[in-house]
């Protein structure tokens, strides 16, 4: 079988994907990647094959020019119609070589479209249970920890509707414009059309599980993780020897408030704690070359969880798996989109604290971090990580597998 596996966004859209196509080669499958291009290096470390997909985004992680005009209408207009474009004209020839596609997060407009024009089967997959529209929760942009921002549930309704009707109002004239030209009827609902009728839940049930049991429209695999057998640097090594578990703070590929790496080091430095800092694409800088703070790039999270006394980060999906997966305590320091579910998913568990969204202070991350690193939260971290799923990706394999098999099966 031959698998295209396709995703438009940061690392933690990426990086679950990548793991996807390590499950289906393990098991003899040939895959492609679509992805960014600051991800195809990542892919190609790998041993996968990827092209690139859109434009690159490292940009994001930076802060905006200061003074610059928001786009307008027409300009976002021509935007969304250049980027659909984009997606048919890179998705389409691949496609002819393969036998399913698989698509990863709500932009991968293009995608179903690609697959419904070759006769192929679709996948579609998100990270988080509250992308998908459900009774039981807001659609993302309200998920603000339950504070007072957070709708009142008989509202939650209305709001998908709400939500998915923008959703089909910015994407639709520029879908249905490609699907025309490549003889395909148009779509009423672009949400419906993008989320498919069985998407695959690509989160841990006990972290992150889907709110309604048994339902057969959502397949919950567990969360993809990498299989990533790097060894740590010898710098990191050293570092992570001279001293107790250092706290590790970072923030991935999205943009960080300003001075963030800063008020991260005063608040180890508060609890006569070591620090390690991701620089990220943010680049976040402590300023500071003391012994206890160590500036790190590119390294494998799996590896240096297990070893430090916290994690505080953004709460993407992906690290918060991961920080779970290691037993790791965790400040979750949500920024948008699912960030703020995980955060709040982090605090119920006891595993960790959700500070509020947002740029925190020097004594919020400090009170933030005390609480993490109490005893009793570092017990449930680890009574935590017993119970993550490990085998996500592969089970999502085995899906994805008969999804292509009964696709191939011969109609009566």
């Amino acid at each position: 079988m031959r698998a295209l596996l396709s995703t438009i966004g940061s690392r933690g859209d990426v990086q679950p994907l990548l793991a996807l196509a390590q499950a289906l080669v393990a098991l003899g499958h040939d895959v492609h990647l679509c992805v960014p291009p600051d991800f195809v290096p990542l892919a190609a470390s790998l041993g996968l094959a990827a092209t690139p997909i859109g434009p690159e985004l490292r940009a994001t992680g930076k802060a905006p020019v200061a003074g610059a005009a928001p786009p307008t209408a027409a300009e976002r207009r021509k935007l969304t119609e250049d980027t659909v474009a984009a997606q048919f004209d890179t998705l389409l020839p691949l496609a002819r070589d393969a036998d399913v596609v698989v698509g990863a997060t709500a932009l991968q407009v293009a995608a179903p479209s690609v697959a419904e024009k070759l006769g192929l089967p679709y996948v579609f997959a998100v990270y988080a249970p509250m992308v998908l529209p459900s009774p039981h929760h807001a659609p993302p942009v309200y998920a603000l920890l339950g504070d007072a921002a957070d709708p009142p549930r008989e509202t939650w309704p209305a709001l998908w509707e709400q939500n998915l009707a923008r959703f089909d109002a910015a994407f639709g004239a520029a879908l249905n414009a490609q699907r025309a030209a490549l003889g395909l009827a148009p779509v009423a609902s672009v949400s419906r059309h993008v989320f498919t009728a069985r998407p695959l839940l690509a989160a841990d049930p006990t972290l992150a599980p889907w709110p309604e049991p048994g339902d057969p429209g959502v397949a919950q695999t567990g969360a993809w993780l990498v299989r990533d057998a790097r060894p740590l640097d010898l710098e990191l090594e050293a570092f992570l020897a001279a001293g107790e578990a250092p706290v590790y703070f970072g923030f991935g590929s999205i943009r960080a408030p300003e001075g963030l790496a800063r008020t991260m080091l005063a608040a180890a430095r508060a609890h006569g704690r070591r620090a390690i800092v991701l620089r990220g694409w943010a680049e976040l800088d402590p300023g500071d070359d003391g012994a206890d703070v160590l500036t790190v790039g590119e390294v494998d999270q799996q590896a240096l969880f297990r070893r430090v006394a916290a994690v505080v980060h953004h709460g993407g999906a992906g690290t918060t798996h991961v920080a779970a997966l290691a037993g790791a305590p965790q400040v979750v320091i949500p920024q948008h989109y699912d960030q703020p579910y995980y955060a709040g998913r982090v605090a119920a568990l006891g595993a960790g604290v959700a500070h509020p969204a947002g740029a925190p202070t020097v004594e919020s991350l400090t009170d933030a971090l005390g609480r993490a690193l109490a005893p009793e939260v570092a017990e449930r971290a680890r009574a935590l990580a017993e119970k993550i799923v490990t085998d996500g990706a592969d089970v999502a394999a085995r899906v994805i597998l008969a999804a292509t098999r009964e696709a191939e099966r011969p109609t009566s």
